[in-house]
């Protein structure tokens, strides 16, 4: 047994426990050691929260630049478009992105302020690098010459956070009902005249 499959199995169990649902015992079980034996790598349940956590929330932010990386020459629809969909295939197929959403509606009490912290120091990041693509996106005449590309952008992720919801309450039926409509309002508003 190593820190990192105890990381891992931790991971796993809080995305579809949270973390009140979640014990140290279930942990150990995952991986066939006694709980005690958590205690060589960890002080506790939040320290080993933490850093999963801290990790998982760098993944998501590399995950982020990385289709930036990738798709930002595409036009400004396809790619808010496909920045959607990204979001919900790694939803529905990583571990990562189950535990995040989860833990960033559902934080542990205690850790309230912490989480948070970092949950809104993730968004605003989002935010500071979609900004530059809905600008450049504007000055290329793609969008509406009557938005704020500001407001523009807060509206997005707006629409994306709506997609979150249904990620976690609605199942995949309601998420894509309410992606199809969103995505179709929203571009409708911000599309070229």
């Amino acid at each position: 047994m190593t820190q990192q499959q105890l990381k891992e199995a931790a991971l796993n169990r809080f995305a579809e426990h949270g973390y009140d649902g979640t014990s140290m015992a279930h942990i150990a079980e995952d991986i066939g050691i006694k709980k005690q034996s958590i205690y060589t790598y960890f002080k506790g349940k939040d320290e080993l929260f933490l850093q999963v956590f801290n990790e998982v929330m760098e993944n998501e932010i590399t995950t982020v630049v990385g289709f930036i990386e990738q798709n930002k020459t595409r036009s400004i629809e396809s790619f808010l478009y496909d920045f959607l969909i990204h979001h919900k295939e790694r939803y529905e197929q990583n571990a990562d992105t189950k535990f995040w959403l989860r833990i960033s509606f559902f934080p542990p009490a205690h850790l309230y302020d912490e989480v948070m912290k970092n949950v809104y120091a993730y968004l605003d990041k989002m935010e500071d690098l979609l900004e530059p693509i809905m600008e450049k996106a504007a000055d290329e005449k793609q969008l509406s010459t009557k938005i704020d590309v500001q407001r523009a952008t807060a509206a997005f992720l707006g629409v994306l956070d709506g997609i979150f919801v249904e990620m976690l309450y609605g199942g995949p039926e309601r998420l894509n009902k309410r992606l199809d409509a969103s995505w179709h309002y929203y571009w409708r508003g911000v599309s070229k005249d």
